[in-house]
């Protein structure tokens, strides 16, 4: 039985808890929280076996693997210490701000033989292989537009004057990080690292980036990324070939995949699935890579490289605020 801790008390927390309590042989142990009142509500609707208010005491605890969905801003340092307390770590998207520092830390779950990895769940679903099939069926792709347009829960408290974290600068987050990760990890998946990247921003007042876009150049086509947390899309993203058109409704849990072919007639490849089990396949990796490491190593390293080129290129993404 591998126990777990997790770091946080939002939605997302609780989405990972419920995915986890898939696999019977996760244990969830305790929760860190600043606040103890807020960690002691959360642990009893959550079912978790203690509250930590203290970050040294987590990470010197007997908890075998922690799940970080703390803010971005503080990534680095905990999984750094996390991982120098002999813990097993599953961080939440972006894992790290830079490359450089997603490799240091991978170096150092290495040297301790522990596991290190970004919970994004494009990574661990099976949709993800039946995108691949889907694209290759499509013949040459000369064209895809990938967009992830949400408009933010947030969003009316930033326009009420307050400054909610995910559009505070100061806490590493904004569109780009919250949801242009999302377009870009399918696009290197699927088609490698561009030749080059052509990137715009839109800034809000915070500082944040409430907007953007990127240009992903190829030899041979041209692959076009959107996201935005200030409007909603309604529209699919979409791989163009010479044989057929791929659309898929939601690129971050790859819901509603369809084939068009050029007579336009549609094949819906699958429906909708819920969150719980797209975070289950997360947890369900963590378990695995920790139980049968000899098994799973190549693609822990698979994701591990998958990382590190999603964040080269969103490093490239970025551009200088005016």
């Amino acid at each position: 039985m591998i126990k777990y801790s997790v770091i946080g008390t939002s939605w997302i927390t609780k989405s990972f808890i419920e995915g986890a309590n898939l696999c019977e042989d996760l244990c969830l142990d305790g929760v860190y929280s600043r606040s103890f009142e807020k960690g002691s509500a959360f642990a009893k609707e959550t079912g978790a076996k203690r509250v930590f208010t203290d970050f040294n005491a987590l990470a010197s605890s007997d908890t075998d693997l922690v799940y970080v969905a703390s803010p971005n801003v503080c990534h680095y340092e905990q999984c750094k210490a996390l991982l120098m307390n002999g813990k097993h770590v599953i961080c939440e998207k972006p894992i790290t701000i830079t490359a450089e520092e997603f490799k240091e830390l991978c170096n150092l779950a290495e040297e301790k033989n522990l596991v290190y990895f970004e919970a994004i769940m494009y990574m661990h679903t099976p949709l993800r292989q039946v995108l691949k099939d889907a694209v290759g069926k499509v013949g040459n792709i000369r064209s895809a537009t990938i967009d992830f347009s949400q408009l933010s829960s947030k969003y009316q408290a930033l326009k009420n004057g307050e400054l909610p974290n995910i559009f505070n600068p100061e806490m590493k987050t904004g569109a780009l990080n919250d949801l242009g990760i999302y377009c870009v990890y399918p696009v290197i998946d699927l088609f490698g690292m561009p030749e080059s990247i052509i990137p715009s921003q839109h800034f809000l007042e915070t500082g944040a980036d409430g907007s953007g876009s990127a240009a992903f150049e190829y030899k041979d086509k041209l692959v076009t990324i959107t996201y935005s947390k200030v409007g909603q899309s309604r529209s699919a993203s979409q791989f163009m070939g010479d044989e057929g058109t791929v659309t898929v409704e939601s690129i971050s849990k790859l819901d509603n995949i369809r084939f068009y072919n050029n007579n336009g007639e549609e094949t819906l490849l699958n429906g909708e699935t819920d969150k719980k089990y797209l975070m289950g396949n997360e947890a369900k990796s963590a378990l695995n890579f920790i139980l049968n490491p000899k098994e799973t190593d190549n693609f822990l390293k698979e994701c591990q490289l998958m990382n590190e080129k999603a964040l080269l290129c969103m490093e490239k993404m970025r551009v200088e605020n005016a």
